[in-house]
């Protein structure tokens, strides 16, 4: 198009089974492994990376060479990982899942029109889409990986079940008819990225930097002026009305060598959050137990670090926080703080938070998430899953209890006895009729107690479409004479208690 800037490539190294670091994820070796290629690296998930790659492709011959070359870098790190290009993200991280089918309804990367296939080294592969075949080589994908749960379940009823089909709709029509989100998914399906991978920086310079003279050796006092040069970087945007939600970290070592990283946060990035993460930088370079000992090192990353500078990427307007009436803000602040510490000494999945999520069972209905990523459940609360692996149907969870959820789950359910007035075991038929109703509960070897009040049974039936899977069960509140409440369920000729109430 006339006027129209050219669209800049875009490589995606996705690592499924990456393996993690002592001290580190996996996402920061691989970034590491990729700084030797393009200083623009962006963190996708904690299995991807990409960067813009028209620049390192001249630089090393070519697309296949420069894939080639990462391929290699990669395996000497026991990252086993696949490549893709493209024009743009969406494109070239369907390139990169391509390799062996992965994506989801992914109809094969061998033979598939607008792209070429690449043996790599040790078995793996790189999938590269030719310049302006993006929306060829989307068009057989099915509309599910637009990662839209209502286009997914609303486009193939309207007779549009893959990329193809959705991309042929005039974009005025399909903005119209689904609204922001059919409008963006359009773009996606045309092959056309919402925004750039790294955009432009912004015309004033608003980076901040400390030099250090001598080299620093020690990585905390760096840490330390990160902080530093971080609160002085939201000054100053906050003086023009802006806010910064991606920041690139520059640390320039005295013997020549230099890391560079783009970091983002959903969410503003705190002046604590800008520290640890340069924290994490620091230490996915390989010298780095040698810069925290202070001891000297040979190579040109080593021997103490000369420059830090912090330069904003993405800049949004500030619209300010509401803060909490009884102060609630100061204490997350606080969890924050603490939380960003332990993950930096511990990992980025050694810090999760709970979120509601879908299932039949108690302890199906809470999910651990990494602190600080704003990521959703594999399932919903108002969706089951359907026959096939993470799909998702609409509807309500049947069988699952009815509110209040019990106060406390066991992570393994405990082993129960529960008998009628004369002794006999208490038995549900696979008509969900129970033999007699509930007088005495034993919880493990503990003595008998008389149950005072009992509701059910209540029949769940999970998994039914895999043989391999599939239970059935069928669950009760009882009430037992100390006053507690417990959520029994009995599974073939067992009971278990899976919960309690109080």
């Amino acid at each position: 198009m006339r006027g129209e800037r050219a669209r800049d490539r875009v490589l995606v190294v996705w690592c499924p089974d990456s393996p993690g670091e002592e001290g580190s994820a996996g996402p920061r070796a691989l970034a590491a492994a990729l700084a030797e290629f393009s200083p623009r690296v962006t963190a996708l998930d904690p299995q991807a990376c990409a960067f813009p790659a028209r620049g390192p492709a001249r630089y090393f011959g070519g697309e296949e060479a420069l894939a080639g070359k990462i391929l290699e870098a990669l395996a000497a790190r026991d990252l086993s990982c696949r490549v893709g290009v493209a024009d743009g993200r969406f494109a070239a991280e369907l390139a990169a899942r391509a390799a062996r089918g992965e994506a989801a309804g992914q109809p094969g990367s061998r033979g598939h029109p607008g792209a070429q296939v690449w043996p790599g080294s040790l078995g793996q592969r790189v999938t590269i889409v030719l310049p302006g075949e993006s929306a060829t080589f989307l068009a057989r994908y099915p509309v599910s990986v637009l990662d839209d749960p209502v286009l997914a379940d609303l486009l193939p009823r309207l007779g549009l079940h893959t990329l193809g089909d959705f991309a042929a709709l005039p974009p005025a029509d399909a903005a119209s008819r689904f609204g922001p989100r059919g409008a963006l998914a359009h773009r996606l399906a045309r092959g056309l990225d919402p925004r750039p991978l790294v955009p432009s920086p912004p015309a004033a310079d608003l980076s901040v930097s400390q030099e250090f003279d001598p080299p620093e050796p020690q990585a905390e006092v760096v840490v330390f002026a990160a902080k530093a040069l971080a609160g002085q970087m939201h000054a100053a945007l906050a003086a023009r009305g802006l806010a910064c939600v991606r920041v690139r970290a520059r640390v320039v070592f005295s013997g020549g060598g230099e890391s560079s990283r783009t970091w983002r946060h959903d969410g503003l990035l705190s002046a604590l959050a800008v520290a640890e993460r340069v924290r994490w930088q620091l230490s996915g370079w390989s010298t780095q137990k040698l810069i925290q000992n202070g001891s000297p090192a040979p190579d040109a990353q080593a021997g103490g670090i000369s420059l830090l500078r912090l330069e904003p990427e993405q800049l949004v307007r500030a619209t300010g926080r509401q803060l909490g009436l009884w102060g609630d803000s100061v204490v997350s602040d606080r969890v924050a703080r603490v939380a960003l510490r332990a993950q930096a000494m511990l990992g980025h999945d050694a810090v999760t938070r709970p979120v509601l999520s879908g299932g039949r069972n108690p302890s199906d209905q809470v999910a651990f998430l990494p602190f600080g990523e704003s990521g959703e459940p594999r399932f919903s609360p108002d969706l089951p899953p359907g026959p096939g692996p993470g799909r998702l149907l609409p509807g309500p969870w049947p069988g699952r209890l009815p509110p209040p959820a019990p106060a406390t789950v066991y992570p393994a359910p405990i082993p129960a006895t529960v008998s009628d007035a004369s002794g006999a075991p208490v038995t549900v038929s696979g008509r969900a009729v129970a033999s007699a109703s509930p007088a005495f509960l034993a919880e493990g070897d503990g003595p008998l107690m008389s149950v005072t009040g009992w509701a059910g049974p209540w029949p769940v039936t999970e998994r039914w479409w895999d043989p391999a899977r599939a239970t059935r069960k069928a669950r009760f509140q009882l009430v037992t004479e100390d006053g507690r409440a417990w959520l029994a369920a009995v599974q073939g000729s067992r009971w278990l208690i899976e919960a309690a109430y109080g």
